[in-house]
């Protein structure tokens, strides 16, 4: 890497996705290279599909039939779907049957470089243990009340300029670009102290991230193209810290960790952060213009009532559709199936939360709903640790647009309007056209 920094930033990483897609025609691996899966198989995409908002009916009468369920294989690798609540429940939290750590998938790719895997969702512990605990003081709730006033703000300034948009143009807003992405991007950057002047480059690759539509080599060249950014902004912060998380990481804890680990863990919050986000804020105002009560509650109601609708919308929307996956240590019986060694175990969210055996009125928005654990920030080590920050965000975000645009509405009835993704396993919106009314 250092004998291209000669080389603007936005080229530098251009050729080093096109060096990861030429080295993995090389080289052999005892292991199949999932980075090299040019297609998913069209059988096994169901947990990723969805009919608007819902789940296609797949997924249920699958789950009805038997929620633990063989689903396919994929380069000789037997994959197991678990769509039932109680068993999704089980499994996310077992870590002695299972491990997240991919690296024996990845080929060729390594993981002192911008190609490794980085971040929290593929690692185990010991390593795991460490790398959270970098991560889990910022976000204890006394640093995030700090950060309510500057989320607050942000909110009030996209706002302001979805109104002005609508006030130059025809009235109709795309909600998505104006609101649904600016607002966890803005939060993000500034919660990692990097700059925002890279949002459309940014916007793309957090997108293919999470599009299998075209294999695991658009996937991963993705991910090694926004890690290079984060690990070259750790280094430049390495002689100047700056004001966020990153820079206050390397004042205290910076000779424990590498340039790759510390960007690989801000690769995790700057996605986990903004992509998720994005798609809970964009078809989180998709549901409430059909739900006029609970966007009434939004801006009249308690904040306990604020907190069961986001609740609601959470276990509704569910746009993180499967967990990491685990992989199999050992031979075992999962609810009346045996799991071979190296078997992978894919637990569907979205099916999980629409669990009937749990939820009372599952395939519905329904308020009454909020009472029941959803697996919308996953379960156990791996639940996403920015959960808290996740929930501020959608609060404020969700109450300031109910609030300052109480008449909102879709500009079109026509879903093929919608820019619902396709195959995503962060499902979310490209284009949500809205009048503010």
């Amino acid at each position: 890497m250092s004998s291209m920094t000669w080389l603007p930033a936005a080229l530098r990483r251009r050729v080093l996705r096109l060096a990861m897609r030429l080295g993995s025609r090389g080289g052999s691996s005892p292991m199949p290279d999932i980075t090299t899966l040019r297609k998913v198989p069209e059988h096994l995409t169901y947990p990723l599909r969805r009919d608007g908002v819902d789940p296609v009916p797949q997924l249920a009468e699958q789950r009805a039939i038997d929620p633990v369920h063989k689903l396919g294989e994929i380069l000789g690798i037997k994959i197991w779907l678990v769509s039932g609540h109680e068993e999704a429940k089980a499994v996310l939290a077992d870590m002695t049957s299972y491990s997240n750590d991919i690296r024996h998938l990845l080929g060729n790719r390594r993981q002192d470089s911008a190609e490794g895997v980085g971040g929290l969702g593929f690692t185990d512990p010991p390593d795991h243990t460490r790398l959270r605990g970098v991560l889990t003081p910022e976000f204890t709730m006394r640093r995030l009340r700090r950060l309510e006033e500057g989320i607050g703000a942000i909110v009030e300034r996209s706002l302001d300029e979805m109104a002005a948009a609508a006030a130059s143009g025809d009235g109709t807003v795309d909600l998505v670009d104006k609101f649904g992405f600016e607002i966890p991007f803005r939060v993000i950057c500034d919660l990692l102290g990097m700059p925002d002047d890279v949002r459309e480059e940014f916007h793309a690759l957090g997108v293919a991230r999470f599009d299998i539509s075209k294999g695991g080599t658009e996937v991963f060249g993705a991910a090694t193209e926004t890690r290079t950014f984060l690990i070259d902004t750790v280094k430049a912060q390495r002689d100047a810290p700056g004001d966020g998380m990153i820079g206050e990481i390397i004042r205290t804890r910076g000779d424990d960790f590498d340039d790759v680990e510390l960007g690989g863990l801000a690769d995790g919050v700057f996605l986990g952060g903004y992509e998720t986000s994005a798609a809970m804020l964009s078809m989180g105002a998709y549901v409430l213009t059909r739900n006029p009560e609970a966007y009434r509650l939004l801006r009249e109601g308690t904040p306990a009532e604020v907190n069961q609708v986001v609740d609601e919308l959470l276990r509704y929307l569910c746009p993180v559709q499967i967990a990491f996956p685990r992989f199999a240590k050992s031979d075992h019986d999962l609810f009346g199936h045996t799991v071979k060694k190296g078997d992978v175990v894919i637990v569907s969210l979205a099916g999980a939360n629409r669990d009937p055996r749990a939820v009372p009125n599952p395939e519905q928005f329904d308020l009454r709903n909020a009472e029941t654990m959803h697996f919308a920030f996953g379960h156990g080590l791996h639940r996403c640790v920015g959960a808290e920050l996740a929930r501020i965000e959608l609060r404020a975000a969700l109450t300031g647009l109910a609030r300052r645009f109480p008449d909102l509405a879709m500009a079109t009835d026509d879903l093929g309007e919608l820019g619902f993704r396709d195959l995503s396993i962060v499902y979310g919106l490209d284009r949500l056209p809205v009048t503010l009314g």
